[in-house]
């Protein structure tokens, strides 16, 4: 026995594995959104190099027959996502004779019905917010992140909240925190200060460390398995000051065994390669818990190139 073939072979098994499972999956799911029709062609077109190296090089045996099961069920994905689209395409056409009917009854309710800016970003839900959550406590701007709506878009596997206050910071941290964050008990937390907290740190630097240590501290007696993440405070024109508050951040990051989130980094970030690589786990079945430094990515990135679009709008608009 070639031990290479036998390798080889356990490979393809354990690559082959989640297959069956998606196939079922996507068949019980009876649509197609969320499913990558390129992607599978690409596993497909995989196979067949495989099969057809093998071919070229003579080597008839165990394994051949392993590509040619796992190419088998991977065909069926494509099956399934054909029917599933029929169905969407069928539901689709079902949902939008609905909608239009109930449009035309309730249009003299609707016109009389407004929406503030603060619930179109972040929509008030009438169900109540679940406990174990993922957390965004910041400041100013934050309070605009839509985090629901990046969660659906970027497949979270939990639930996310933003807390954000615009009178956030280190002062009143701690009661801030008793009466919004405390009664979710988070199970991860990300946390950004106020511009108002760089004067602190730079005029008292130890309070600015005593305060933010309390805080952490009140966090882990919330739910000692709470993962918790420190925001740095956003650089763009490398001002000394605000390095030295970020320093400062990251020193207690380290110290208290918390993620540190440098926002130097926005420029660099890419949420669509993000997207990406959640896009391949999800195909592949794969349910892993998302670390707070690539959620923090995808939401920072957002508000960046938020920013940058509005100030570009204002610029020509000027």
């Amino acid at each position: 026995m070639e031990y290479g073939h036998l390798f080889e072979c356990g490979m393809l098994v354990c690559f082959g594995f989640s297959w069956p499972l998606n196939v079922i999956k996507a068949y019980r799911a009876r649509t197609a959104k969320g499913t990558s029709l390129a992607f599978i062609f690409l596993i497909i077109t995989g196979y067949v190099a495989g099969i057809t190296a093998k071919l070229i090089n003579h080597q008839i045996n165990y394994v051949l027959a392993v590509y040619f099961i796992n190419l088998a069920i991977v065909m069926l994905n494509v099956f399934v996502y054909i029917r599933n689209k029929r169905l969407d395409k069928k539901n689709g056409l079902v949902k939008t004779v609905t909608e239009n009917r109930e449009s035309k009854e309730n249009m003299e309710d609707n016109m009389n019905y407004t929406y503030s800016l603060d619930e179109l970003i972040n929509p008030v839900s009438h169900s109540k917010e679940e406990k174990n959550a993922v957390i965004l406590l910041g400041a100013g701007s934050d309070k605009k992140i839509p985090v629901q709506a990046l969660g659906k878009e970027f497949k979270f596997n939990f639930k996310i909240y933003n807390k954000s206050s615009e009178a956030f910071s280190l002062t009143n941290a701690l009661s801030y925190v008793n009466e919004n964050i405390a009664p979710l008990s988070p199970e991860g937390l990300l946390i950004h200060l106020s511009e108002s907290d760089i004067s602190l740190c730079i005029n008292d630097s130890e309070k600015f460390d005593s305060l933010y240590l309390e805080l952490i501290e009140r966090i882990k007696k919330i739910n000692k398995k709470c993962r918790i993440a420190l925001v740095s405070v956003a650089n763009p024109k490398g001002e000394k000051t605000v390095s030295v508050v970020n320093r400062h951040i990251k020193a207690i990051a380290e110290a208290e065994k918390c993620s540190y989130v440098n926002l130097d980094n926005v420029k660099l970030w890419n949420p669509e390669s993000t997207k990406a690589a959640v896009e391949f786990a999800h195909n592949m079945g794969l349910n892993t818990r998302k670390p707070l430094s690539d959620v923090a990515e995808i939401l920072y990135s957002y508000e960046y190139h938020t920013a940058s679009e509005q100030h570009t709008t204002t610029s020509v608009a000027g």
